[in-house]
């Protein structure tokens, strides 16, 4: 019992020094942590830690009956000494077990819930980052719009611009249209006026042609 005891100490106090230092047995030992608590292995170590406990307390009860009997006989035997002595060093080693047990299952925990804490900080960094470079690319994205609204812009006014020189010009050749339209209207009027004088001087002159055709038959007559 002694012998197992120390035995299953010192393979605890290994798995706790493995536990405590970053090398490649502390991968080993969280692998074979993890498989003795899958399936019936929690309920397999609650019932032997139970067991050592039953067995803790009964070796202090038997501390304390040897004890008592030591003071009422006034000193121990040496067989009550033996067991006295066995059982204060059962009782010890297995409180340095299942002290150590406690010690490995919270460094196991510990070790876990820090893994996974690592894991979710680089996933959030590598998210941050991701938001970083997609709001560098979103600015950059802005700044572009920005650039073709100002191109955009500066086309706009130039095509205002045109506009207007078409507008004005327009406004000018529609002034030179009617000016030109006035114009002819008058140079209408001046020719009519002109067939009016002219259609005047032919009468006129055939009525002059007429009178001398007369005078000319009387002086021959």
């Amino acid at each position: 019992m002694i012998q197992l005891l120390f035995a299953l100490l010192a393979a605890e106090a290994a798995l706790a020094l493995s536990l405590l230092f970053r090398t490649p047995a502390r991968r080993l030992a969280l692998l074979a942590i993890d498989r003795a608590k899958r399936g019936r292995g929690p309920v397999m170590a609650r019932t032997v830690a139970a067991t050592m406990l039953l067995v803790l307390a009964s070796a202090g009860y038997s501390v304390t009956k040897i004890r008592r009997r030591a003071g009422e006989l006034g000193q121990l035997t040496p067989t009550d000494q033996v067991l006295a002595s066995r059982h204060l060093l059962e009782a010890s080693l297995m409180g340095y077990s299942l002290f150590l047990g406690l010690i490995i299952d919270r460094l196991h925990h510990y070790i876990r819930e820090l893994r996974t804490m690592k894991k979710n900080m680089e996933a959030v960094t590598k998210q941050s980052r991701t938001l970083e470079e997609a709001k560098v690319g979103g600015v950059e994205e802005i700044q572009g719009y920005q650039k073709e609204i100002a191109s955009l812009k500066e086309q706009v006014e130039m095509l205002k611009s045109q506009s207007q020189k078409k507008t004005e010009e327009l406004k000018t050749a529609e002034a030179n249209s009617v000016a030109l339209q006035k114009q002819s209207e008058g140079l209408l009027m001046e020719y009519d006026r002109l067939i009016a004088e002219n259609g005047d001087l032919r009468n006129q002159l055939q009525s002059i042609d007429l009178r001398t055709s007369h005078s000319d038959g009387k002086k021959n007559s």
